[in-house]
């Protein structure tokens, strides 16, 4: 396909013929002008400043084939639609992206939306090209159960090509980006829905990747579209308080270039401001007033060498007394996305606080291009470190999508490592990790192990044994105690802040959910097999076989872990299995023609014990199967059997062992006289029998009495009546009995 040299050498008009406002396409069709605002002519200039002309005549050729492909289409504006894939292109040209990005940037939704093929694509343009676009394109061809779901498996498809290829995402932030800046055109349900996933998403992921310039328009763009009254509240009183700033910025500013010249150092400076969604999120998150937040003063300061940063804020620190606890050192300990910079808060004249931020240029290039400055600088190690630790992210990711359940799990890990700020803690080995701010002692241990984190018992922080739940602080030493067959509780979900830990537990537990099941199964199903005289063993082949290929599962241990899960009912699988036997009564109605199911205390998290009468060892017990979780254990007596026994097939006898292991809750009520110190006499009492509480509870009567409602673990009916004696024996309690729900 041979294309014209674009005319980027000459001042940018749209391409058209002389006296109409269409071209001709390949195929005859008229191909539109692109918009007055992204001309092509405009793209050519800016890519004459780092482009090859050869180059430029392949972006030119892409140019022709896009509108070509989109000539019947045109923007909710009324925009021919080419304006849209210029406008995009003409975002990377500002970060000085590669040819092959620029016209993938062209090209990014022909597949979406012409029918175009990927082939089609790499034919033409090359392999590289074709894989770029097919990462930025959506799953069109695939139909799914609700809006959320088809965003996350679009998500997860746009990230999987990210950690093959960086660039992917950076075209995509440039789509967003262009998106954002006219999404006036659209409906306010759309706007407020794409505001909400820039804010959630694409400017999380731009401030991971370094990309500050991209992360604030992002960030105020979405702000204004989601929250457009209070935007424009907020963006008043910043322009009413900015008349009474000027003054006191530039009193500052000459007393910082004075200090700066005393001290014989070349730097420029430059006062900036918060971006408006900035300072709604700190109002919001700190509960601060306007005024509060906006009393700051900002300032930067970036200079020429690495150790000119030290001596600037030595400077500083002559100039106005710091404030305590307000220095960062981002340059030995740079942040996650590769930003480096020293930070410090000043006491200011007036005493108003200066937030001072030192950096060299090639900090600066990085801290506003982030990863784009491997593009854009090509100098020194511009973008060097962001570059290695953005691909430290992406292989992380894709360790999480290995183990995510679906692509909404893996949507939500993807939200929680997004984080803002992190904390730096050190190894007994003195090497440094980075963690979200509220990371805990098991965020640690995944982050140094997968091993490591499933394994691991307790922690010892600046070697004190602490409990594994402790948020980390900055500067910690920490080391983990692991022994060999622990295992990930499932109580950990509850604090874990980190992804990788939420993901690696999660997938953790449902492999040993899965082995619980099949092993439950496996029990259930034999208990109804043997009042026939068989066995899952003795049963002919063709039988089982017949019967998985009609359920679509690939072998037996599918089958069983579906009937430990309650997806599939025993008696029923046993009635495909052996056609001919005779039908039996309900097993709830009709007792003592089956043996019960044993329960041991040991089966996991496919036997649950019912919150409303906690069932424990000894007391009559009955199941009732509940699909995804398995069996419910009730107690006999549970009033809310009631309401379900109309469900009979459901229903399943089981049994206590002679030995059951473990702990269970049970509930007691306690009626005590109002004595100073009661409580506390009745829970060192229950602690004294070797029984844990695990909730307490008061309710106060008529002043003179009052109601404690305690949850406590017990092993058996044995042990709660040892607790229920020792209880009684004290001259406060008026009466005590067990509540079963």
């Amino acid at each position: 396909m041979s294309a014209p040299m674009p005319p980027s050498a000459r001042p940018a008009t749209p391409l058209a013929a002389p006296n109409n406002n269409t071209a001709r396409g390949g195929n005859g069709r008229p191909r539109p002008v692109v918009s007055p605002d992204y001309r092509i002519g405009d793209l050519c200039i800016q890519l004459e400043e780092y482009l090859e002309e050869e180059q430029i005549r392949d972006v030119y050729r892409a140019y022709l084939f896009s509108a070509d492909a989109h000539a019947d289409q045109q923007r909710r504006s009324g925009e021919p639609y080419i304006s849209h894939p210029v406008a995009v292109a003409a975002i990377l040209a500002e970060q000085r992206l590669d040819p092959p990005s620029i016209t993938a940037a062209l090209l990014h939704d022909v597949i979406e939306d012409t029918g175009t093929s990927k082939a089609r694509i790499a034919e033409l343009f090359g392999e590289e090209v074709a894989e770029l676009v097919d990462g930025v394109s959506k799953l069109t061809e695939l139909q799914f159960e609700s809006q959320a779901e088809a965003q996350a498996e679009n998500f997860r498809k746009m990230l999987l090509a990210m950690v093959r290829d960086i660039r992917v995402i950076l075209i995509k932030l440039a789509d967003r980006l262009h998106n954002m800046r006219t999404l006036g055109a659209m409906p306010p349900h759309k706007r407020r829905r794409i505001a909400r996933e820039t804010l959630d998403i694409y400017a999380p992921i731009a401030n991971r990747l370094g990309m500050n310039q991209v992360r604030l328009e992002l960030e105020d763009l979405g702000f204004a579209a989601y929250f457009p009254m209070r935007y424009q509240v907020l963006r008043n009183a910043v322009k009413k308080a900015r008349g009474h700033r000027g003054e006191i910025l530039g009193k500052i500013e000459t007393a910082i270039r004075r200090g700066l010249m005393q001290e014989g150092i070349q730097a420029r400076t430059a006062s900036r401001e918060k971006h408006l969604y900035g300072i709604y999120r700190k109002m919001r998150n700190k509960d601060l007033p306007f005024a509060e937040v906006f009393d700051v003063y900002a300032f930067r300061i970036v200079v020429d060498r690495f150790d000119t940063c030290y001596r600037v804020l030595g400077a500083m620190h002559n100039l106005y007394k710091p404030l305590p606890g307000r220095f960062k050192d981002y340059i030995a300990i740079p942040k996650a996305n590769g930003y480096q910079s020293l930070h410090t808060v000043l006491f200011g004249p007036y005493g108003v606080p200066i937030e001072v931020q030192i950096r060299t240029e090639a900090m600066d290039h990085v801290a506003e291009a982030g990863i784009a400055a491997h593009w854009k600088y090509k100098t020194g190690d511009s973008g060097g470190s962001t570059q290695e630790r953005a691909r430290e992210w992406l292989r992380e990711l894709l360790e999480m999508q290995k183990s995510a359940g679906n692509s909404l799990e893996f949507l939500e890990s993807v939200k929680i490592d997004l984080f803002p700020d992190e904390v730096y803690v050190f190894t007994p080995n003195g090497e440094i990790l980075e963690l979200p701010r509220g990371a805990t002692a098991v965020d640690f241990a995944y982050s140094v192990h997968t091993g490591v984190g499933n394994t691991c018992v307790a922690a010892k922080i600046n070697r004190r044994l602490m409990p594994l739940r402790t948020p980390l602080m900055n500067g910690q030493t920490v080391e983990i105690i692991t022994a060999q067959g622990a295992r990930p509780n499932p109580a950990w979900l509850n604090f874990v802040v980190t992804a990788k830990a939420r993901t690696n537990i999660r997938h953790y537990l449902k492999n040993l959910q899965r082995a619980e099941a099949v092993a439950l199964g496996r029990r259930m199903l034999e208990k109804e097999l043997s009042s026939h005289n068989q066995t899952i063993e003795s049963l002919a082949p063709g039988l089982l076989a017949t019967l998985l290929e009609e359920t679509g599962l690939e072998n037996l241990d599918d089958l069983l872990a579906d009937i430990g899960l309650a997806n599939r009912m025993a008696p029923l699988v046993a009635g495909r299995l052996l056609p001919q036997r005779e039908e039996r009564p309900n097993s709830f109605v009709e007792e003592g023609h089956l043996r019960p199911l044993a329960i041991k205390g040991t089966e996991g998290m496919v036997v649950n014990y019912a919150k409303c009468c906690h069932p424990i060892p000894g007391d009559p017990v009955v199941g009732f199967i509940t699909s995804g979780r398995g069996i419910v254990i009730h107690n006999e007596s549970c009033r809310n059997i009631a309401e379900h026994r109309g469900r009979a097939e459901r229903w399943l006898e089981v049994q206590w062992e002679p030995e059951v292991e473990g702990e269970f809750p049970v509930e007691i009520r306690v009626e005590v006289a109002n004595r100073r110190g009661v409580l506390a006499t009745l829970a060192a009492t229950i602690s004294d029998t070797e029984s844990n509480i695990e909730n307490v509870t008061m309710e106060e009567r008529d002043g003179l009495t009052t109601t404690l409602n305690f949850v406590i673990t017990v092993r058996n009916r044995d042990h709660l009546a040892a607790i229920i004696r020792k209880l009684r024996g004290h001259r406060s309690v008026l009466r005590i009995f067990r509540s079963k729900g």
